[in-house]
């Protein structure tokens, strides 16, 4: 039951819910005056409307970036709709004056209606630019480790061989001696991922990994200041070609939605429309996310899609139109770039023209299974190795993405598949045989068995090295690494399906095939097992399809494509709900409620909320004891009570709106400390009045202290309709209004008393506690990660020393040189990769992440 109603207090006597004790919720509109005024009635309401507009505005900009904090929704909406009438009354008020609408104010109008699509313009073109710019560099990059160009050194393999039918004589590998080369693919992996790793960490923390988990809290109304500026675009367009080109089992797509939702925030600061409004700033951050997928696969309407699907837990139509339209931009700006110089806007885009059989359902079926098995295994291990990364390696980032960039490279060189960029290898292995496509032998028929192993080999490999790398200090995503397993286990499955084909002509399982022709194609099987890949790690499915459409055009191959994902999704969620980028979400404790998951907790609110709220009285409450009060803690906001001892409600305010009404009081009124504060107008008095003025945030005047009663207003500041509760509605309700309302916190209130409050944490501290009692935690995971730290510990050791035997013999130094690798002192405090992933501040130990966002600041303020 939703009641509303304009009045801020209600009278003692009255009561303000029926006897009988019903569960309930109650939400009045924000403030007083922005529901009881019409700025089209009197010019008196207009002015007051601009001026409480004016003073609004001040608040926001101030809070605007509160690090680690969430954004009220139902305040921001109230803000934007106050911003209309605002303006709503502004133009009338010129018409009269004016009688017509001059030109500059025709330019005006249409330049703030059209504001948006200058925006998503703009944003779609820069994402455009950049892409195609990392594209070309991520090429020449992972080239220059197995050679160079003679004719120019800045040329990749395949511009410097352009046209070239037989050989590439103006190519060179770096030496002819292949002990060399080795050496040299080692030494440019190691300084690749090294100067990565540093940028990251000298400039800018939140660049490194792949930033989808941390972008969906932002959407959804988490700040994280910083995450996306403009230090963690530069340093992730730099630094994510270099991370590609070390080898590393990482990918370009994720940091692709993370640099272009950077790009989407730093060009919106520009505009005053979006640097007010969250809301809006959302649906810019919504369209980038969608215009970064889109130019990462070539895929706008993919990218709208995923953007939809797994990114935004709000996604109105008009959102929609602006993703469509930034990622359309965005696409066609790369088209125009053309990095590959073949008109297609992705490395591995091909087309199929031969149609698939019923018979082969039996093999997607397979790959199907696969991809939901390889997304549960992955996602299981390398939450594990994050753990373990978090308690053993926060202090050695670069050490460690650097070993893990040489052990690549040592183990992937030997292998064909696993020796080429990841992007390279899919191209190959999509490509049909017909056509004198080929690649090391891939498609001779004597060397079949040869090349399932090679693959099968290539499988188990990559598998392995993306759980350990994904999560190092480095741009890292997870898509093409996923895609590039999935397509080497599709082929090997494909060329598997060719070989019984062949083997067994006229069995009647395979009587649908053409006699005259090739019945198989094995690329296609690739194609299908990187989609299988992506949907098991990420779990999502309609994108995932419409992706690998517009990738390949591939119009027959829509129903195999829809055949494998179901599969995938379906036995993904037999190992647990969410993808990769939810569990991150989870792991890290942020606070996060997301839309697809559904709860039967079976418990009322009252069991989750804080029972012990710090409130403060409506009146009588000194300057100086109110500050004493802010100072002692750090809760977000404090509910007004007309008194501490019946705490009847009458509203609630904010630690921003509080704190700015104090300083301004101080400093424009020359408050004493010992002067009253009221939070309404009513109990202040009749001597106590609120003189208008057009500029209340500037001059303060809606804020009056008279000398003989030495009292301040702040009537103006607390928002005397909070959304409230009873204390017997369930849980599950209350966690849907967090989800589709988007308070900052909701109150409990019992026969207009209030009785406790609650805030998404406190919903996420009791989710994860039941998700414990469900499912206990083994403390046998931890005296495994010891071990496996004592052998890292020995090993480096036993590294340390054989390196300073061999520095003796050359005379290099005139002692000993030990490595601050982890055989550092355990409390040493370097690099706190926490910040980096946005789940502590400065200064906190990394065992608190978890804690970070869902720590009991003393149960009160919304947090």
């Amino acid at each position: 039951m939703i009641r509303s109603s304009s009045s801020p207090s209600r009278p003692r006597h009255q009561p303000t819910r029926s006897s009988s004790f019903v569960p309930s919720l109650r939400r009045r509109n924000t403030s007083v005056s922005t529901a009881a005024l019409d700025p089209e009635s009197d010019p008196a309401t207009a002015q007051a409307v601009n001026a409480q507009h004016a003073l609004t505005e001040e608040i926001a900009e101030i809070k605007r970036y509160e690090d680690f904090t969430t954004i009220d929704w139902v305040q921001d909406a109230a803000r934007e709709q106050l911003r209309r009438k605002a303006r709503r009354k502004e133009r009338a008020g010129f018409w009269e004056r004016e009688g017509r609408i001059g030109w500059r104010r025709r330019i005006a109008e249409a330049y703030d209606a059209g504001q948006a699509w200058i925006v998503v313009t703009l944003v779609g073109a820069a994402i455009g630019l950049n892409a195609a710019f990392l594209n070309i560099v991520t090429e020449w990059l992972s080239d220059v480790k197995l050679g160079r160009c003679e004719t120019a050194f800045y040329l990749n393999e395949n511009f410097c061989c352009w046209g070239a039918e037989s050989g590439c004589p103006e190519w060179k590998r770096w030496s002819g001696f292949w002990p060399v080369n080795y050496l040299l693919y080692i030494f440019f992996a190691a300084m690749f991922s090294l100067t990565a790793a540093a940028l990251v960490k000298a400039f800018a923390p939140y660049a490194a990994g792949s930033g989808i988990s941390e972008i969906k809290c932002i959407i959804a109304g988490f700040v994280m200041k910083g995450f996306l500026g403009a230090w963690t675009l530069v340093i992730k367009s730099i630094g994510l070609p270099l991370a590609i080109a070390s080898g590393l089992s990482v990918g370009k797509e994720g940091p692709s939605v993370h640099y272009a939702v950077c790009t989407g925030n730093v060009i919106s600061r520009f505009f005053d429309k979006y640097r007010r409004s969250a809301a809006k700033t959302r649906e810019i951050l919504s369209a980038s996310a969608a215009a970064g997928v889109g130019v990462a696969f070539g895929s706008p309407i993919g990218g709208v899609l995923f953007s939809l699907e797994e990114m935004s837990n709000h996604f109105p139509l008009k959102t929609m139109w602006r993703s469509y339209f930034c990622a359309l931009v965005a696409t066609a700006v790369l088209a125009a770039m053309n990095p590959f110089r073949t008109g297609q806007l992705v490395m591995f885009s091909v087309k199929y023209d031969r149609s698939w059989h019923f018979f082969e359902i039996l093999f997607y079926l397979i790959i199907g299974v696969f991809g939901g098995l390889y997304g549960a295994f992955v996602i299981k291990w390398n939450l594990r190795v994050q753990a373990f990364r978090k308690k053993y390696l926060a202090k050695y980032p670069i050490y460690e993405s650097v070993i893990l960039a040489v052990l690549t490279a040592i183990i992937c060189y030997p292998n064909m598949f696993l020796r080429i960029d990841m992007t390279e290898s899919m191209e190959i292995l999509f490509l049909e045989c017909e056509g004198g496509h080929d690649y090391d032998e891939l498609c001779d028929r004597q060397n079949r068995w040869r090349m399932i192993f090679s693959l099968a080999l290539a499988t188990i490999i990559r598998t392995l090295l993306v759980i350990i790398s994904y999560g190092c200090k480095v741009p890292a995503g997870i898509f093409v690494p996923s895609m590039a397993i999935g397509a080497s286990f599709g082929r090997m499955v494909g060329i598997f399906v060719q070989h019984i084909h062949e083997s067994f002509p006229d069995a009647a399982f395979f009587a649908t095939c053409d006699p005259d022709g090739p019945c198989i194609t094995p690329g296609t099987y690739a194609f299908l097992g990187a989609a299988a890949a992506l949907s098991g790690i990420m779990h999502i499915t309609v994108s995932v399809v419409v992706i690998m459409f517009e990738l390949t055009g591939a119009l027959t191959y829509i129903l195999p494509t829809m055949i494998v994902v179901g599969i995938t999704k379906a036995v993904g969620e037999r190992f647990g709900h969410g993808g990769i980028a939810d569990r991150a979400i989870w792991f890290n404790g942020y606070p996060f409620l997301d839309n697809k998951e559904e709860h039967t907790f079976g418990v009322p609110v009252s069991q989750v909320m804080a029972s012990h709220v710090v409130s403060l009285p409506a009146s009588g409450l000194e300057l100086r004891a109110l500050e004493r009060i802010i100072n002692e803690n750090q809760y977000q906001g404090y509910p007004i009570v007309e008194d501490l001892t019946n705490k009847t409600l009458v509203g609630y305010i904010g630690r921003t709106e509080l704190r700015y009404a104090l300083d301004r009081a101080k400093k424009d009124q020359m408050a004493p400390g010992h002067a009253k504060c009221y939070f309404t107008t009513t109990a202040t008095g009749e001597n106590l009045r609120t003189p208008n003025s057009t500029m209340p945030a500037v001059t303060f005047d809606t804020m009056s202290a008279t000398s003989s009663q030495l009292s301040i207003d702040l009537s103006k500041f607390i928002d005397p309709t909070p959304l409230t509760v009873h204390p017997r509605l369930p849980l599950e309700t209350v966690m849907e209004l967090f989800k589709k309302m988007g308070p900052r916190v909701i109150l409990i209130e019992y026969r207009g008393r209030l009785t406790g409050m609650v805030t998404v944490k406190d919903c996420l501290k009791y989710q994860f506690k039941v998700e414990a009692q469900e499912n206990p935690h083994h403390s046998g995971t931890e005296s495994q990660q010891e071990k496996v730290w004592n052998i890292i510990k020995h090993t480096a050791v036993w590294f340390d020393d054989k390196l300073n035997i061999l520095r003796r013999k050359l005379g290099i130094g005139g002692q000993n040189i030990r490595l601050s690798s982890p055989v550092g002192p355990s409390d040493q405090r370097d690099f706190d990769t926490d910040r980096d992933r946005g789940g502590a501040p400065p200064g906190r130990d990394s065992d608190d992440a978890l804690e970070l966002e869902l720590e009991d600041r003393g149960r009160s303020g919304g947090r």
